[in-house]
């Protein structure tokens, strides 16, 4: 009987060992080079995810994605669409270098500059409104701007074309126009096809073309922008024409295609891990996916029991605060949830620390690294995330520093956002402002330390636009 016994305790005890190893992180060899998938969804954010308590929608790629990974609870952007996109693509704060709606600055160094010196092959498919389209400036009818952005290929929706269909444009979705590498794909090239499949088709296809070198694919998503339609789960046989762009007036039914678009987003994210484990990469590549902004205004979804109204436009937490989600199997800790800050910053050291890069003169100074914490490894993460927000877009700017808890605003506004997301309690009209002062202090710090913040809306026809690109390093002050 103790025989047995001891032959029972050795198996339970290699029984145990086995499953360690099994869930442990697998060192990997310092020059095996990962290759980065960035996913970038339009207009959604938080409280549409299941992993981060959404409840009107059913995202189980994502959820699967954060459970495989590190879910970050602190991710901030800014609060519409173009600002955010400069910020990630350059990593630096918009102060520096943005001065136009619609428009990236064709002399900045981007992501895919960065990732193309190292060897990585680059592909790019989505939105990219980025040849200054609603200014009419220089070089906005170059259709190689993608492509002279740092990326070997590009399949996207809006680069030397607008909306409107009488020239040359169309909407995103159904039947849309599409530039393939600087080439047009018309209105009637794509007739009954559905746009967003069509940039995951080319996004798969290059990632098997490319699987035996490292690759960067960047892919800043259509979905789930308005205009609010039927996706392919649920036109049924409607005519999947142009017209299906247009969305129905009912509120209740905007709703219901806003769901279903949440959900076939979610779909295609499946797809792009899919075909990753499919040609045997997904260990070898670092999956990241996030938002740009917050959800449409006219969104309301619940949230861990309460209602959430989209903030797009604004610069409370539904505006500026959004998923990020990163997964590097058999490297990064499993099921994991972060309280580090990160801003879109963030992302240009940190593919730059992936791909082995060491930074120089030429680089931005405004993010830090989170490799380290895909790793399983502490870093050194943030104390504060700056927004300094300035659209030209007709919305309100305006300037604020934070941490995961306390919003200071440029203005004096002070609040303690978790306990309230709709910020009508300033604190630094309170008694409780005492008890934050030592924070509030450091807060006040940074914006000292920050150039002077936008006041007035800028609008589109706007003629002075401040920037401020040798502005001193703010996140390490003695580099």
């Amino acid at each position: 009987m103790l025989r047995y016994f001891s032959h029972l305790v050795v198996l339970i005890v290699a029984v145990f060992s086995v499953t360690a190893m099994a869930i442990e992180p697998i060192p990997r060899p310092t020059m095996d080079k990962p290759n980065i998938v960035l996913i970038m969804a339009d207009d959604v954010s938080w409280e549409a995810f299941g992993c981060y308590g959404g409840e009107d929608y059913k995202t189980p790629n994502i959820d699967a994605l954060a459970k495989q990974g590190i879910r970050f609870e602190h991710c901030y952007s800014t609060p519409i669409c173009t600002p955010s996109r400069v910020k990630l693509m350059t990593g630096q704060y918009n102060f520096r270098n943005y001065t136009h709606f619609g428009y990236l600055n064709p002399r900045d160094k981007t992501l895919g500059h960065l990732m193309q010196s190292a060897g990585y092959k680059t592909a790019i498919a989505g939105k990219w409104q980025l040849n200054g389209l609603y200014n009419s400036l220089p070089g906005s009818k170059d259709s190689m701007r993608p492509l002279k952005a740092g990326f070997d290929e590009s399949y996207l929706w809006q680069v030397t074309t607008g909306k409107q269909i009488k020239s040359g444009g169309g909407e995103r979705f159904w039947s849309p126009p599409l530039e393939r590498n600087g080439r047009m794909e018309t209105v009637a090239d794509n007739a009954g096809k559905y746009g967003p499949d069509l940039m995951c088709d080319f996004l798969c296809d290059f990632m098997v073309r490319n699987q035996n070198t490292p690759f960067f694919v960047y892919y800043p998503m259509v979905l789930v922008h308005d205009p609010f339609v039927k996706t392919p789960d649920t036109i049924g046989d409607a005519p999947r024409t142009q017209a299906a762009n247009k969305a129905p007036k009912n509120k209740a039914a905007q709703k219901a295609n806003f769901v279903a678009m949440v959900e076939y987003m979610d779909k295609i994210v499946g797809r792009m891990v899919a075909k990753l484990r499919e040609i045997h990469k997904l260990e070898n590549t670092i999956i990241i996916f996030t938002g740009d902004n917050g959800t449409n205004t006219g969104i309301t979804s619940t949230w861990k029991g309460q209602l959430i109204q989209g903030g797009k436009g604004g610069m409370t937490d539904m505006g500026t605060h959004v998923p990020m989600v990163a997964a590097w199997s058999g490297t990064s800790p499993v099921n994991t949830v972060s309280n580090d800050l990160i801003e879109f910053t963030d992302l240009y050291p940190t593919l730059a620390q992936a791909a082995g890069i060491p930074l120089g003169k030429g680089d931005p100074i405004d993010g830090r690294s989170f490799l380290p914490q895909l790793k399983g490894q502490r870093g050194t993460p943030r104390e504060w995330v700056l927004t300094h927000y300035q659209p030209y877009w007709n919305k309100q700017p305006g300037q604020f520093v934070r941490t995961q808890n306390l919003k200071l605003y440029r203005n004096g506004g002070f609040y303690n956002v978790p306990e309230d997301l709709q910020e009508k309690n300033d604190l630094s009209q309170t008694a409780l402002e005492t008890k934050f002062s030592r924070s509030k202090k450091n807060l006040q710090r940074v914006l000292d330390a920050s150039p002077p913040a936008p006041v007035e809306p800028g609008q589109r026809t706007s003629t002075v636009r401040p920037t401020y690109p040798n502005w001193q390093n703010l996140i390490d002050p003695n580099d």
